[in-house]
């Protein structure tokens, strides 16, 4: 339940999700308007696809989703279980985050679509690395079921249940912080092109740094 988590789960659901709208702006400005933080778009066009589109293009859709399978697989790997703990190599995976977004800029700026792999592989990694928190699905590279998780929770408040304000607050940072991402992003890709996921790299670098010495502190 989003009651047990520690406080700042809702500061870092935010970065994440600032994170995740970052890439992904870069990724529908720059990547033919391509998303790579969520796979609904991307499904759908390698449907369409498979009838409309040539055999490379469609076997660059399948790609993506793998790639995002795959980040998704290298966090399900090292975080057994579902509850929050501390020493559960966050930072390694964050880490991990920002070398695929370090090396999706060099492929991007030689015009490889190998870059889109590794940024599609970031946001899979990030989104299994944030999905479940003690029985809690928190997800901040896509928006679409937060905004259905506060339809049912305002629709179980007018029928008389009581509303979990912890569990608004949170859903609407990562709501914030994504769509903050994405405006960010616009700006800094008019400005440095592929170079603005240096931005989010770093970011996730900070937060691996910052969860390292809070994880130190910790067990003082």
């Amino acid at each position: 339940m989003i009651s047990k988590l520690p406080r700042w789960v809702e500061y870092g659901s935010f970065v994440l999700a600032l994170v995740a709208g970052l890439v992904n702006s870069v990724g529908l400005l720059g990547f033919q308007h391509q998303s790579v933080s969520h796979l609904s778009g991307t499904a759908t066009l390698l449907g369409t696809g498979l009838i409309n589109t040539t055999f490379s293009d469609t076997l660059h859709l399948v790609f993506i989703l793998l790639s995002f399978l795959a980040g998704s697989v290298i966090s399900g790997y090292f975080l057994n279980g579902g509850s929050l703990k501390l020493g559960r190599n966050y930072s390694g995976l964050l880490s991990l985050e920002a070398i695929f977004l370090f090396g999706a800029i060099y492929f991007l700026s030689n015009d490889s679509v190998n870059g889109h792999y590794l940024a599609s592989a970031a946001c899979g990694l990030q989104n299994a690395l944030a999905t479940t928190y003690s029985g809690a699905v928190v997800r901040t590279t896509h928006v679409t079921g937060i905004f259905t998780d506060i339809g049912i929770m305002l629709g179980s408040k007018l029928r008389g249940e009581p509303f979990d304000r912890r569990k608004l607050t949170l859903f609407l940072l990562i709501i914030f912080g994504f769509i903050s991402g994405g405006l960010f992003g616009a700006y800094f890709f008019n400005l440095l092109k592929f170079q603005a996921l240096y931005i989010p790299a770093s970011i996730c670098l900070l937060l691996a740094l910052s969860y390292s010495i809070y994880n130190i502190k910790a067990n003082q």
